[in-house]
């Protein structure tokens, strides 16, 4: 979720050994027009395929399938699997090939610029490639849509589950830099929907949350990335507008060693709550820990809160004991409260893919993207710019999310069910349901500096 911008082509003896591996394995081809070429192995799977015939299309996920991500990623790429095998790999009268690809190298442990980069050229190239699944992090996304924007034929569509940056799709005042998002879609057509709601609407639920806790201060931390800048800044404006004091607004540096110099700073303020606006890659565990060091445990007088990129079960394995009593919020509904074409949907997932582990929601959200791509690649003409027209006239009701359309700016809209609903967790030795939040109309304008 930051905009570390440093795009490179893919090597051409990377596709050469992709190619001969994915020959090699015995995929057959399709289309009418030979074997799909596969993706470069150094970044994605091979294709996988298990319908009838050939496949004619490849539609690819991009996320990040090494570092503290990895548990959320994994399920989605397995629901997405899932998905293609209810509708026997198809979409239409078109047979679906998939690659699930890796945008995370192992020395950063996360996403990559480099490799968001590498991936998004890459799928530009293969004129097999029908549309993408991803991203999971925001800066990722920033990177690969102007590239797939531009790729030949109209673009290819892309469809996250999880972005929440809103300056991907909106300007919101104060919120956005004056080039975006504009500078994302250099050709002037859009290409990328999400299936989550933006972080106006997370900070609103945040802020609403803060404030029945019986919140006056808060201390906001980001840690210097699009995604966790932009999130602390809507939960401030939206803790502002219900009258929580602001303490403080600052970053952490990810590179730190010790942060209990700022901590002791934050205690001078009086702030009664911390938020951490950013992810637990970047160096969140050690912030948790030097947190509760200084202004004490998580439910004693100052509390922690956090938005999704913290929201996973890595924080409390990388945390320990530190991470007991911390918030953390996340789009969506408990997974015991989703409702009608949900829960088939999870109890597929659970007693196949996952094998009776326990579900994330973003594998939910996975399943969703997944859905709706699918039924615009079976509703066009097999053009990637139809495929892109027709996820703006996505229609989704009584989905695996609930009920929503698409607007012109690629979210959803007139939405009901988990799309516009937060599940608020509390950390104990595993994620614990505290409550939901559906926030009100007003919070979530002040959010986006309305």
């Amino acid at each position: 979720m930051s905009l570390k911008l440093n795009r490179s082509w893919v090597f051409l003896a990377g596709l050469v050994v992709a190619t001969f591996a994915f020959v090699a394995a015995g995929c057959g081809g399709g289309g009418g027009g030979g074997a799909p070429e596969a993706l470069p192995s150094s970044s994605c799977t091979g294709i996988e395929y298990e319908g009838d015939g050939d496949p004619d299309y490849i539609i690819a996920s991009d996320m990040p399938l090494q570092g503290s991500s990895r548990f959320q990623t994994e399920q989605i790429v397995a629901a997405i699997r899932y998905q293609l095998g209810q509708q026997d790999w198809k979409a239409g009268d078109y047979n679906i090939g998939f690659q699930s690809c890796d945008d995370a190298t192992a020395q950063a442990g996360k996403w990559d610029s480099g490799k968001c980069s590498q991936n998004a050229n890459a799928y530009a190239a293969n004129d097999k490639v029908i549309g993408v699944i991803g991203t999971f992090n925001s800066g990722c996304a920033a990177i690969e849509i102007p590239v797939l924007n531009q790729a030949p034929d109209g673009g290819i569509g892309m469809v996250s589950p999880a972005n929440t940056y809103p300056c991907l799709t909106v300007n919101l005042p104060g919120g956005c830099d004056s080039t975006e998002p504009d500078k994302y879609y250099p050709s002037g057509t859009r290409n990328y929907i999400r299936v989550v709601a933006h972080d106006a609407y997370q900070g609103a639920a945040v802020a609403e949350f803060m404030q029945a806790q019986g919140v006056k201060s808060v201390y906001i931390l980001n840690d210097k990335e699009a995604y966790g800048l932009g999130v602390a800044t809507t939960t401030r404006k939206a803790a502002e507008s219900l009258g929580i004091k602001i303490a403080g607004f600052e970053a952490w540096d990810p590179k730190a060693a010790s942060y209990t110099a700022q901590m002791q700073k934050i205690k001078s303020s009086g702030a009664d709550a911390v938020f951490l606006g950013g992810l637990i890659d970047e160096n969140g565990a050690q912030v948790i820990k030097d947190k509760v060091a200084v202004l004490g445990p998580n439910d004693g007088a100052v509390k922690l809160l956090a938005p999704d990129g913290f929201t996973t079960q890595a924080t409390i394995d990388e945390s320990g004991t530190a991470a007991k009593g911390m918030y953390m919020s996340i789009a969506g509904v408990p997974i015991d409260t989703f409702k009608g074409a949900a829960l088939d949907f999870i109890d597929g997932l659970q007693a196949g893919p996952l094998q009776g582990k326990a579900i994330d929601p973003y594998a939910i959200y996975g399943g969703q993207a997944a859905q709706v791509l699918l039924t615009a690649i079976e509703a066009s003409d097999g053009t990637r710019a139809d495929v892109i027209s027709k996820l703006f006239d996505s229609n989704v009701t009584d989905g695996l999310l609930g009920s929503f359309k698409i607007d012109a700016n690629g979210d959803p809209e007139e939405a009901s069910g988990a799309v516009v609903g937060f599940t608020i967790y509390v950390a104990t030795d595993e994620l614990t349901t505290e409550t939901t939040v559906s926030p009100k109309p007003a919070t979530v304008a002040a959010a986006g500096g309305q």
